[in-house]
């Protein structure tokens, strides 16, 4: 089961598709996590995606896509696996359409977590996260055990520039002008499936668990 996470930022998808990957035993992958195994492994594709970064630079599609590739193509993908964060554009969703066509594969869903713009804002002001291992955290839908500190690794939280209402609403420009038309693209490949993500986290799984059977 080949998953894309789709939706506007904020919107939940990396917390339901971490539940998704639970349920199924099927890797979560973020383009974030990718780039940071690269850097640090020190690969090729790390090394080129670093220049970039260091620069303040978007790292080029096909370094990207030639990161994901190589991470979907291991063992543990071998049953599917959920991308989040990417495609975030209808070339990068072209590219990686036309990359696992040669490989005898597809997206089997693109999951769409359909949140108004105002209800994201809210929602990002809250949003606190590990600069560290990259966890994120709501102080109230899904706070972290001790205040301001990663249950996962223990550092400190914080807001991030991204989460602050200024950026969000560039944020969610962006995304209506290059990701939203991805819903229209996997519509037209017959994959696509929209949830209702105003509803409470658990409802919102209830539903997507449903669609995916």
């Amino acid at each position: 089961m080949r998953i894309v996470m789709l939706g506007a930022p904020g919107a939940g998808k990396g917390t339901q598709a971490d539940r998704i990957s639970e349920k199924y035993r099927i890797p979560h992958i973020s383009t974030g996590d990718i780039f940071r195994s690269n850097i640090k492994a020190g690969t090729d594709l790390g090394k080129k995606a670093k220049e970039y970064m260091d620069q303040g630079l978007l790292v080029p599609d096909e370094i990207t896509i030639g990161m994901l590739l190589d991470r979907i193509g291991g063992e543990d993908c071998r049953e599917g696996y959920i991308l989040d964060g990417f495609p975030r554009t209808i070339p990068q969703a072209e590219s990686l359409t036309d990359a696992l066509a040669k490989r005898g594969e597809k997206i089997d869903f693109a999951i769409n977590i359909d949140v108004p713009d105002e209800a994201i804002i809210g929602r990002m002001s809250g949003r606190r996260a590990c600069l560290k291992c990259g966890a994120t955290y709501h102080i109230v839908s899904m706070p972290p055990k001790k205040e301001g500190i990663c249950d996962r690794c223990g550092e400190k939280l914080v807001i991030r520039d991204d989460d602050k209402p200024e950026t969000v609403q560039k944020r969610l420009k962006v995304y209506h002008e290059q990701t939203q038309p991805l819903i229209e693209y996997y519509e037209k490949q017959g994959v696509l499936r929209t949830v209702d993500g105003t509803q409470p986290l658990e409802r919102v799984f209830a539903d997507i668990t449903a669609l995916l059977g």
